[in-house]
């Protein structure tokens, strides 16, 4: 809006280089304006004030107020318009595929004075090449970047940011989520608990992948589906499972890309008729495990064989011992003959002088 006011009854207000706004003054009062957009907000012998609404770069240059009288006055009031950014983004060719490289283009179709660009990737800025091609008054500015992506950059969220520079509150953001292209990635999630014969089985197809797969496929390795086997969705449910449901099961899914494939062995063991079920637990690995169980505990099994290898170590130290004192008695016996055999000896070796002497003692 533009404004200008002269203290004096006479007042003409105008356009310069134009004759977009007219205005003439007499009595009665005359008021004449040929562009919509300009209305008469107020008119007195000492003020006039116009306003102008949807205001546009062409509207720019200086209003001037003259005043008639013998000399002849005038102020002129200059209009600058300023045509904020609007940044829009968009990808050079086609979606970038994973371990390759992607081109965003941020563009100002309009601006005034020349926008300035700049690009920001996880709070990071990030450097881009920047252009502007002046169309009349207004300005078209262009910021290109360029970026390698992975797999794990699908969804990210990329931001232009546009702002005239020297301008206060002029800064306009628009964020970029980034798609891209890779094959699907397929996981089996197996059950949490571990499954006996006659349970239920129910095995999940996680699929991710850009473009996302429209369905998956259900297979048994080197076999048939059992004809109980049940499909919803991304689920394979088979009833009152059995011996005959052992087997590879296979999930695959697709998409322009490539393909995907993954796997679950399910054994399940037959359980005799006079076992106990006990509580469920969970299982620790993958693959439907059913052992049979037996109605003997393990616990005693282990308990009679510690007793009965106890029994016979007792034994044998029992033996040993014995057999050890036995052995000295005889060492002890044998000593004892050894000196009566040699008093003996020496007797023979000295003739009778020993029961001489002998008899000597007595008398």
């Amino acid at each position: 809006m533009a404004r200008e006011s002269v203290t004096d009854q006479y007042l003409t207000p105008a356009r310069l280089g134009t004759q977009s706004l007219l205005a003439t003054f007499s009595r009665p009062l005359y008021f004449a304006l040929k562009d919509e957009r300009f209305q008469l907000v107020s008119f007195t012998h000492k003020q006039v004030r116009i306003s102008l609404s949807d205001i546009r770069v062409q509207d720019e240059g200086g209003y001037y107020c003259q005043l008639y009288s013998e000399d002849t006055h005038h102020q002129v009031a200059v209009v600058t318009v300023l045509v904020p950014p609007k940044p829009v983004v968009t990808v050079s060719g086609e979606e970038p595929v994973e371990n390759g490289d992607v081109e965003l283009i941020c563009t100002v179709p309009r601006s005034k004075p020349p926008a300035r660009i700049r690009w920001f990737r996880d709070k990071k800025q990030i450097q881009g090449v920047s252009s502007q091609q002046q169309s009349g008054k207004t300005f078209e500015v262009t910021n290109v970047v360029k970026f390698p992506v992975q797999r794990k950059d699908n969804g990210a969220t990329v931001t232009c940011e546009a702002e005239l520079p020297s301008v206060k509150l002029s800064k306009q953001r628009t964020d970029f989520s980034l798609s891209v292209r890779f094959p699907p990635v397929v996981k089996v999630q197996p059950p949490s608990v571990l499954l006996r014969e006659g349970d239920d089985l129910t095995l999940t197809c996680s699929v991710t992948g850009n473009p996302q797969p429209s369905g998956v496929v259900w297979s048994r390795l080197n076999d048939t589906l059992p004809v109980r086997a049940e499909f919803r969705g991304n689920l394979l449910t088979i009833s009152a499972l059995s011996t005959v449901d052992n087997g590879t099961y296979v999930c695959e899914a697709e998409n322009q890309l490539g393909k995907s494939t993954d796997e679950y062995v399910l054994v399940v063991y037959e359980i005799p008729i006079s076992t106990t079920l006990l509580p469920r637990t969970p299982l620790p690995d993958p693959g439907a495990v059913v052992e049979p169980r037996t109605s003997v505990s393990y616990a005693v099994v282990g308990g009679v064989l510690a007793v009965f290898v106890f029994a016979v170590l007792c034994v044998l130290i029992v033996t040993v011992w014995l057999t050890m004192r036995q052995k000295g008695s005889y060492l002890t016996h044998e000593a004892s003959g050894l000196d009566e055999h040699g008093e003996a000896r020496e007797a023979f070796i000295n003739g009778n002088d020993t029961h001489e002497r002998k008899k000597e003692y007595f008398i």
